[in-house]
């Protein structure tokens, strides 16, 4: 019983030397080329002399007994006709085989024909599983194969043969168990780092697409300020910051005519690219609609039509639309459920528009929209926004509010332009916010009507 532990412990330790050379091993150009099944001349060659060199260490850090030598030998090749197929696996056999030889003893034959049968055997499971990585229980199995053909081998061949048969009774146990366990443990090691490669190529591809989905969604709202440089009557600005890599909210201007502005800014339920698809598809419908009626409740019911159809996702969009008299400062508008605008008085009074009838885009074709009316004096402007303004939380879980966004919009004057005053509320923010995560996309549209130009 003692030497049965002794053996094992000591082949334990020459298999994890493998299995650590072998984890390094993973980690190099030439496994990844194992992995993508590109295996060049020059890499089988290496592959060959890498797992040579494993055979010939099993041997090496092996324990004489009984006149053989207990040992981890057929670990290299099996692995690499595992990895590389059958050539990379006979190759590495050789080297091992060649080396035992030259060691000498009543079982050099059959240990070396058995090092280059494990070799092959191993190319042969990497021919079954067509070159894919072969599972753990499978490496296993032909680790049981190949010592219980080793030790066959050396009853057949090798003399004296009771020598041999003592010889074998005390060492098969052991070497069976150990060379299964390091079989296991190898490819449980390599089968982690292709799952771990295709998960990272997964998610690269994921971050590209998304990358471009956000630039995409970029591109449907305006980002060209300002945005028209011979109006002199107005400043406009508008930003969106979206909390991942895509995101719902959307903002959107244009004129109907020469005296005619018409001001948007929207919130779809959800995150990421189902909400950054409805969005897109709320603009668009915004814009088809908008130019055919100057009236903000009805393009609000025109839109909200198509929205319901066909929604078996129950997204909805809430929704700002508002028309500005260019010439008299008056403003109509409709909201579909959307926190409503705040009104940054030339006197430095801050007060938000009376709320509508109406609910969020998409939810029932039955919603009805009211309309409201307000007038923007010379100097006064309009900040137009998201919930993710008043929403946005510090590290405590506490959240921005109307009266600090209130506060930041009181110390925007009236020299101050639309960027100005976007640029206090989101230095206001983040000074709260004081570094913490951003869980919702930030959108901000700035309006004033000039005070030189009334």
């Amino acid at each position: 019983m003692q030497l049965f532990i002794d053996l094992f412990v000591e082949l334990t330790k020459s298999m994890a030397v493998i299995i650590m050379v072998a984890y390094l091993f993973t980690r190099t150009r030439l496994y990844r080329q194992v992995l993508e099944r590109r295996l060049s001349r020059q890499g089988r060659v290496l592959l060959i002399l890498i797992f040579g060199a494993f055979s010939i260490w099993g041997t090496l850090a092996g324990v004489e007994i009984l006149g053989g030598i207990a040992n981890t030998r057929d670990l290299g090749p099996a692995l690499g006709g595992l990895l590389g197929g059958p050539i990379v696996g006979v190759g590495a056999g050789l080297i091992g085989a060649a080396q035992r030889l030259t060691m000498g003893g009543f079982t050099a034959v059959p240990c070396a024909l058995a090092t280059v049968a494990a070799g092959f055997s191993g190319g042969v499971v990497y021919l079954l599983f067509k070159g894919r990585l072969a599972p753990v229980w499978a490496a296993m199995l032909l680790a049981l194969f190949t010592e219980s053909l080793h030790m066959g081998l050396t009853l057949l061949l090798a003399r004296p043969y009771d020598q041999a048969l003592e010889l074998v009774g005390e060492v098969i146990v052991p070497m069976i168990v150990v060379n299964a366990i390091g079989m296991g443990v190898f490819m449980l090691i390599v089968r982690n780092e292709e799952h771990e490669r295709v998960t990272r190529m997964q998610k690269e591809r994921m971050e590209g697409e998304l990358k471009v989905a956000r630039d995409i969604q970029l591109g449907i709202v305006p980002a060209i300020f300002p945005p028209f440089p011979e109006r002199k009557e107005f400043d406009l600005h508008a930003s969106l910051e979206s909390a991942r890599e895509v995101g719902g909210d959307l903002y959107d201007f244009f004129l109907l005519d020469d005296d005619h502005l018409c001001l948007a800014i929207g919130d779809v339920s959800g995150k990421g690219v189902p909400a950054s698809l409805f969005m897109a598809v709320t603009i668009t419908l915004l814009r088809a609609v908008g130019h055919r009626t100057s009236l903000p409740d009805e393009v609000l019911a025109r839109v909200n039509a198509p929205l319901c159809r066909d929604n078996d996702a129950a997204m909805f969009v809430t929704l700002f639309f508002a028309v500005y008299d260019v010439r008299t400062g008056a403003l109509a508008y409709s909201s579909g459920g959307h926190p409503p605008p705040y009104i940054v008085r030339a006197g430095g009074g801050v007060e938000p528009l009376p709320q509508t009838a109406g609910a969020g885009l998409g939810a029932s074709s039955k919603i009805a929209f009211g309309v409201e009316t307000a007038q923007l004096a010379c100097g006064d402007g309009l900040l137009l926004y998201t919930d993710g303004v008043t929403e946005a939380m510090d590290a405590k879980g506490g959240m921005f509010g109307e009266e600090r966004l209130k506060a930041a919009l009181s110390g925007a004057g009236p020299q101050d332009g639309a960027a100005a005053m976007m640029a206090a509320v989101r230095s206001a923010v983040e000074q709260f916010t004081a570094g913490a995560e951003q869980y919702d996309d930030i959108t901000m549209l700035g309006f004033r009507r000039a005070g030189g130009t009334c």
